[in-house]
């Protein structure tokens, strides 16, 4: 006899399993280290992109996309690193789980149009007014809290997993060392990577060791040990996700629909040093080897309106990053650059907007050139989460070294291997939340038809 049918440990793409398994009528303890995770995990701090291809959302505007096509452009961007298998199961599974959050969860999702994520080949991500994380998440946390087939426990954190006979027992562990010993039939970890655990970070990816970590504090790798000690020792550990325009004032995110819409963004020098629209991620080990690994967002008043439909960037305006100036000679002065040097970077980037030379950095993409009046905020590489862990089967269920699955357990999120090969240059935007939501869901479903 189980306490329980399932525990799902982390309340990010967590509630996604936990409200599956609900509702297919298994029995669920929900678990989070911190008391504050409703603002302080990875999935608040989001901005809400979730990647569905082949979704209704699509089909009404009449964009052709598939599961294949997705996955097309995820080997792509990874060079095609990406776990085959986790990747097929996360692209073929994407579409079904924003239509579940939408029609059986009440997500008001929308297809966002207005900019294109690099390496998508078409709009696939879907979104909630304001776009950011932390209205996902409590919408869909208002959700379990009302379930009668969900129990919560928090703060508790999953300290041990062990088999005995057919079931499960979890070791809790309280903020004031008190343990509890809890049986279940299915066990879920989601409880993220190891950004916030520093000597990891400079074990596996010491090209970012130096920057700001911009994620939750309980995501120390608790995954990656309970999972050694029944014989997986993870994949890809070397993948993360960066950022490379959170804001110095504030640490708010600043956001790469800056960069879409046109912007550009200088070192210290105010000089431009890559193709921006390669992506935000791989950006973020770029910036950190810049003079003193800082830099300026510039942009102009038509990207500055454009992008208030972000929650995050009207954040970063109400925290004063913001720095506005009618001319280049003023522009220099406020971030402390050689004005002839900005103004040839400018009228560089001018040029290529409107076509008339080609881009130096071969970036193709800018809408229009920048026009007075001038924006600027000055910007830092973050680390923002890890996507590498333990490698999972199809159902989200652990997979040893060897191949074979360990009975019970499952892992989503940054606690299972991604879908973003090595490095930070296969990062696709939405990425981290499909592989946080989506395994978490295919995982409750699964422990649910278990029991």
């Amino acid at each position: 006899m189980t306490d329980v049918d399932l525990i799902v440990a982390g309340a990010g793409g967590g509630l996604a399993g936990a409200l599956r398994a609900a509702e297919l009528g298994a029995h669920v303890l929900l678990i989070d280290s911190s008391p504050n995770f409703m603002r302080g995990n990875n999935t608040s701090m989001s901005t809400a992109m979730f990647p569905g291809a082949g979704s209704r959302w699509q089909r009404e505007l009449g964009l052709e996309d598939s599961p294949e096509t997705f996955t097309r452009d995820i080997m792509k961007k990874t060079l095609c690193t990406a776990d085959p298998l986790t990747t097929k199961t996360l692209t073929e599974v994407s579409a079904e789980l924003v239509e579940w959050m939408a029609d059986s969860q009440g997500v008001d999702f929308s297809l966002v149009t207005d900019f294109h994520y690099p390496g998508h080949s078409v709009h696939r991500c879907h979104t909630i007014q304001g776009r950011k994380g932390d209205r996902v998440l409590s919408h869909l946390f208002a959700r379990v809290d009302s379930n009668q087939l969900i129990d919560i426990m928090v703060p508790a954190r999953l300290d041990q997993v062990n088999h005995v006979g057919d079931s499960l027992v979890a070791i809790l562990e309280t903020p004031d060392g008190a343990r509890e010993e809890i049986t279940a039939r299915s066990v879920l970890m989601a409880t993220n990577g190891f950004g916030a655990n520093q000597e990891m970070v400079r074990r596996f990816i010491p090209e970012i060791s130096g920057a700001v970590y911009h994620g939750s504090d309980a995501s120390q790798g608790d995954a990656l040990r309970i999972g050694s000690a029944h014989g997986s020792s993870g994949a890809f550990l070397n993948s993360y996700q960066g950022h490379a325009a959170l804001a110095v004032h504030g640490s708010t995110l600043a956001g790469w629909a800056t960069i879409m819409h046109g912007a550009i963004l200088v070192n210290i020098n105010g000089e431009r040093f890559g193709d921006e629209t390669r992506g935000y991620s791989e950006y973020a080990a770029m910036l950190a080897s810049q003079p003193s690994a800082r830099g300026w967002l510039i942009l102009d008043q038509r990207i500055h309106q454009a992008c208030l439909a972000f929650r995050d960037y009207q954040e970063t305006v109400e925290s004063g990053a913001l720095r506005t100036t009618d001319n280049v000679a003023d522009l220099a002065a406020i971030i402390e650059v050689d004005p002839t040097v900005l103004a040839e970077t400018l009228v560089v980037a001018d040029a290529s907007a409107t076509h008339s030379t080609p881009d130096p950095f071969g970036r193709a993409t800018f809408e229009k050139p920048l026009s007075a009046p001038y924006v600027a905020i000055k910007v830092q590489p973050a680390l923002f989460h890890t996507q590498g862990g333990l490698l999972v089967n199809e159902n989200a269920q652990v997979l040893r070294d060897d191949g074979t699955i360990v009975s019970g357990l499952y892992a989503a999120g940054g606690a299972a291997a991604g879908i973003s090969g090595y490095g930070a240059d296969g990062y696709l935007a939405g990425n981290g939340l499909l592989s946080a939501f989506g395994l978490s869901y295919i995982a409750g479903q699964a422990a649910a038809r278990n029991t």
